[in-house]
Order: C-alpha cells, then structure tokens, then sequence
C-alpha cells in the first residue's frame, strides 16, 4: 500500500519567531527555501502519484523546492486558523492566560480574515482530505500521496489518521521542512516514520 507523505513547509519569519501563523500568507525564508530543497533526498525513489497542498505560498513554494509539481491546492489544508491569537507568540499569551491550552481551548474570535476554529473544526477539515486520499491509497502496491502543509494541521491529520481525537495532535511535534509517514500495519492505521529532516 503507498503511503501517506506529510511535508511541513520551509520556514518564515513568523515560524521563527514562534507566532502563530494561520491564515497569513508569509513566504519562506532564505532558511526555508534550503529546508525545502534539502527535502529532495527524502523523497527520492518515492512513486509520488498526487500532491495536495494548502493553498498558502509557503506551502506551495515548499512543494515546488522539494520536487513536487504539479500540486493541487485544497483550502482543507490551510493552518489552523487562530482567531485573535494570529501573529502571536504561545508566550505572549501565557502571560495573560497562565492555564491556556490551544488543543482543548481553543483561541478567541479575530476579525473577518482570521475568524478563529477549535481542534474539531480543524478535525472535520481533515477528515475531508483523508477521505479523498484514501481510495489512492486503497491498493497494496499504489502508489505515495504527498501532502504539503503547515505544522498544526498537520499534527491533527496524523491524530485523525490514526484514530484518535483532533486534540490529540499535540502529541505529534513537527518541524518546519520535516517529512513523516502514515501507512498501514497489518491493515490498522501507523505512523511509518516522523519528523525527519536533513
């Protein structure tokens, strides 16, 4: 069976300096494009049939630099949309909300662009891209899908994947520019490899 290819983007000014990035469209840095050329090793010899991306161009132009053309955007992709928490550091918020937790609390409403969704929002989402990917999939020599995104949703999708609650994906950390695996065992869900990068 092919597997599930997950490509956390390149990094940007804001991944560096740790803010929340959801929905603003940053490109990668110098650091990022190097993280996603440096990709090309990893996935050499994979038979990649389809590549999904988010539609953001940090996620794009990682997938360009890493050997991916071709790629198809889907807005089910996109980060996790942090509401009122975007462009804002998990330290910044800590100050005033010593107890927070983004997994099971979620972030306030923003404005029009940024409107803000829970780990479940981000769960349906994903579950919508597992659905589609999943009949390419289905066959015991197919072939690989890559898909090119951004680190929480990510994080959620592996949880789904591998059954689990979308708030579980804070147990899965994901650096910007790693390559990790989903497959199957034994016809259950695993995670064949996670979070490498060169």
């Amino acid at each position: 069976m092919g597997e599930l290819v997950l490509i956390r983007h390149g990094q940007t000014e804001w991944s560096r300096a740790r803010r929340h990035t959801g929905r603003t469209d940053l490109p990668l840095t110098e650091q990022g494009e190097r993280q996603a050329e440096a990709l090309l090793p990893l996935l050499a010899g994979r038979d990649i049939d389809l590549v999904v991306t988010s539609p953001l161009r940090r996620a794009v132009r990682t997938a360009e630099l890493a050997g991916l053309p071709d790629a198809v955007p889907d807005p089910d992709l996109m980060e996790w949309d942090y509401g009122g928490y975007e462009g804002v550091t998990t330290a910044e918020i800590l100050r005033g909300r010593p107890d927070w937790n983004m997994w099971t609390d979620g972030v306030p409403e923003g404005d029009e662009e940024h409107p803000g969704e829970d780990a479940e929002h981000v769960g349906q989402r994903v579950d919508r891209v597992l659905a589609a990917v999943s009949l390419l999939l289905g066959n015991a020599s197919g072939p690989d899908v890559a898909l090119v995104a951004h680190g929480h949703v990510l994080r959620v999708l592996t949880a789904r994947w591998l059954g689990l609650a979308p708030s579980e994906g804070a147990l899965f950390r994901l650096d910007t520019g790693a390559v990790s695996t989903l497959g199957r065992e034994h016809g259950r869900p695993v995670i064949t490899s996670w979070n490498r990068t060169v």
